[in-house]
């Protein structure tokens, strides 16, 4: 029998065989580093693509605040307008009201009725004079009573006095002046 010594052939396996080991292990090891490279790669540019669009967020959130600030300023401003339109319109309502009323009392007043003083306190005015009997003094309640403009004539005091030698009666009375509707207004400005 013919001996054949298989101790190199076996080493040289075993070197090649540990060759490959360490080359696959180098290749593992660079493999895996590639896919940590790329897994590194990848989730920093989603972050980085994140924080882009939370940078444009942020932005258009400023750009929402700011508007918000401005609708505000002009919500305030409109507020400020419909108050002085309010208090146009009232005045506008209201600026007849003086001519109204001194015009009626000019028609209303009979003689012998002097007026003293005129006081308006809203839709109340006093009224404060003398006149020459109780009656006339009536008679200018129930001519105020008729008026389209005056309503609840109302008699607060009446008194004797004398004046220029004369006896007269002192009287104070109270009325209120009627506010057209706005009806009333629409039709008095067209």
């Amino acid at each position: 029998m013919i001996r054949i010594n298989l101790l190199p052939h076996r080493e040289h396996k075993r070197r090649e065989r540990r060759t490959q080991f360490y080359v696959g292990s180098a290749l593992m090891a660079a493999l895996g580093a590639a896919v940590g490279l790329a897994g590194y790669t990848f989730m920093a540019g989603r972050i980085e693509h994140q924080e882009a669009k939370n940078g444009f967020f942020k932005a258009e959130i400023a750009k929402l605040d700011e508007q918000i600030v401005e609708i505000k300023r002009l919500r305030e401003q409109i507020d400020a307008l419909v108050a002085r339109k309010q208090v146009i319109e009232s005045l506008q309502g209201n600026r007849a009201e003086s001519v109204h009323l001194l015009n009626e009392l000019v028609h209303r007043m009979p003689e012998g009725v002097h007026l003293r003083s005129l006081k308006q306190t809203g839709v109340l005015v006093a009224l404060n004079g003398f006149a020459q009997s109780n009656s006339r003094v009536s008679h200018l309640m129930r001519g105020l009573d008729e008026s389209p403009h005056i309503e609840q004539p109302n008699l607060i005091e009446v008194k004797s006095a004398i004046q220029d030698g004369r006896r007269l009666s002192d009287f104070t009375l109270s009325i209120s002046i009627e506010r057209p509707t706005s009806d009333q207004l629409d039709g008095e400005l067209k």
